[in-house]
């Protein structure tokens, strides 16, 4: 039996350097007009798309072009004074999600003073249930996504002791699958974003010895297509944001050398919109900063000396981090 790899071509003309300078005008243009309609359509994942944007430009060293006090006024508004929990945007209900990435953007900025973090606390504390896993919010959906933004959120606050630690790594490990790796709840199927937050969460728990590391990894590595891009899952196109995800896990893995690296930079270059700046899912998309983070970040983890270096678990700059006396588990081969 035969499988059609789905993939894409590299074309000839693709960018094949990095384009720095592009990608900091892209990001620092970014939303300027309100009225736009990408702009009026993403209200939704705001909070997010400020981690996004913020952590880029840290990471290409140009953070002084991000308007700071803008920002750290915006997340002061989005706080929910009832909850606790912050929320994606004036006016949203507080999410999980939200309230890691403005927790990370006040990280970065020193700031942690701008928020009520008492109430962060226990927002985040109360989503987790009695099996160890978490709500995203009041509503009541399940994912190890939350999971991961509860312990990462918790831990950047230095409050990790908050919740029952060791029910959240069960829940989490019985996310486990057969091929290694992990799924958005039990029974379900492995994706190589989910992998990332349950690995993890593993690392910042220090409980990476539960793991099947060379099945995972070798799970992981199978994600790499002819085109050096690498997809989340089997028979699935590749996509930028995977540099990410996959390459962020097999770096906690300590495996990272187990693809070929120089065909996935070639991949995530041409990825890269040479006209307006800022990357793309694939060579010839529109760029947007999600996948531009994902991008710059992959490559850091690659070793480009002309980005900063990121953290793999956190995905924050390291000097942030190390600011944060934060010491994440890696395994050791």
């Amino acid at each position: 039996m035969s499988f059609n790899t789905k993939d894409v071509v590299l074309k000839e003309d693709r960018p094949k350097t990095l384009l720095l300078q592009k990608h900091s005008d892209y990001l620092a243009g970014y939303g300027l007009n309100k009225d736009d309609y990408e702009y009026c359509m993403t209200e939704h994942i705001r909070m997010s798309g400020i981690y996004w944007s913020l952590t880029a430009m840290e990471l290409m060293d140009q953070t002084s072009r991000m308007p700071k006090s803008e920002i750290i006024e915006f997340i002061t508004s989005c706080q929910d004074t009832e909850s606790g929990g912050i929320s994606a945007s004036i006016g949203h209900d507080p999410h999980m999600l939200y309230t890691l990435s403005a927790v990370q953007v006040l990280a970065m900025y020193d700031r942690m003073d701008a928020v009520d973090v008492d109430g962060i606390v226990r927002f985040v504390t109360s989503l987790q249930q009695p099996d160890g896993s978490f709500f995203g919010d009041k509503w009541g959906e399940v994912d190890t996504r939350f999971s991961f933004c509860a312990v990462m959120c918790l831990s950047l606050l230095q409050k990790l002791e908050a919740i029952n630690v060791n029910k959240a790594v069960d829940f989490v490990l019985s996310c486990m699958n057969f091929d290694g790796g992990f799924g958005s709840k039990p029974g379900s199927e492995s994706h190589a974003g989910l992998i990332y937050c349950c690995v993890g969460t593993l690392s910042i728990c220090k409980r990476m010895d539960a793991l099947h590391a060379d099945e995972l990894a070798w799970w992981l590595c199978e994600r790499q297509l002819p085109s050096g891009g690498l997809n989340g899952r089997p028979e699935k196109l590749p996509d930028l944001c995977y540099s990410w995800w996959v390459m962020s896990s097999l770096s906690m893995l300590n495996r990272i050398h187990w693809v070929d690296k120089n065909s996935l930079e070639e991949f995530i270059l041409a990825c890269q919109d040479a006209e307006t700046g800022g990357f793309s899912d694939r060579p010839g998309d529109i760029p947007d900063p999600f996948h531009t983070l994902f991008g710059l970040a992959g490559l850091s983890l690659l070793g480009n000396s002309s980005i900063k270096l990121v953290n793999p678990t956190y995905c924050m700059p390291q000097e942030t981090i190390d600011r944060l006396k934060l010491e994440p588990q890696v395994l050791h081969v």
